[in-house]
């Protein structure tokens, strides 16, 4: 890239992010470690900016669960095992506000064979009211978690249970049998 074009580019990406409404984001390879330290960077710029504790909780809430499912389900994974174990996960996630309501917005590949369930999981959730999903997050809480499960299961409806609206869902088709998961929750 022409040096002299790259201030013009990057500024050119920052503006259409205001313009989107965009407060915060992030796109690379994520670790606990990294999940906390943004965290707190949210945390600090919701602070500053004085908002209520309840949609404070709500809007870290979801970060939150929805980073964890990054870490925890991401198909694109860089890991080792000598001498130190690491393992880092690629996604992305936005944070925005349109019409005075916040969005967080996250999104990692995932492998075609967990769309199917993951996708009937995702309308089950959107075909419940408030009652509905409070009644199915009590039920599951006495369940044992899915073979194979971290803690999607109730992680999903815990992100149905702080949003405001029904959640927003989309896959789009990757190469080597993946797709790229978006999950959109407004509180």
């Amino acid at each position: 890239m022409d040096a002299v074009l790259l201030a013009q580019e990057y500024s050119a990406f920052k503006r259409e992010l205001d313009q989107k409404g965009i407060i915060f984001s992030f796109s690379g390879y994520l670790s606990e470690g990294i999940l906390y330290s943004l965290g707190e960077a949210l945390r600090e710029k919701m602070a500053l900016e004085e908002m209520d504790g309840p949609t404070v909780r709500r809007v870290f809430s979801v970060f939150v669960e929805q980073m964890q499912n990054i870490v925890r389900y991401s198909a694109e994974k860089l890991a080792r095992d000598d001498p130190q174990p690491i393992e880092l996960s690629a996604g992305m996630v936005t944070i925005g506000t349109e019409n005075d309501t916040f969005f967080i917005v996250c999104g990692n590949a995932v492998h075609n064979r967990d769309v199917p369930r993951l996708r009937e999981r995702l309308e089950f959730l959107k075909g419940l009211d408030r009652e509905g999903i409070k009644t199915h997050y009590r039920e599951q809480l006495r369940e044992n978690p899915e073979e194979g499960s971290r803690g999607a299961t109730i992680g999903l409806i815990e992100i149905a249970r702080r949003a405001s609206q029904p959640i927003e869902y989309d896959f789009a088709e990757m190469d080597g049998g993946k797709s790229f998961f978006c999950l959109k929750v407004r509180v």
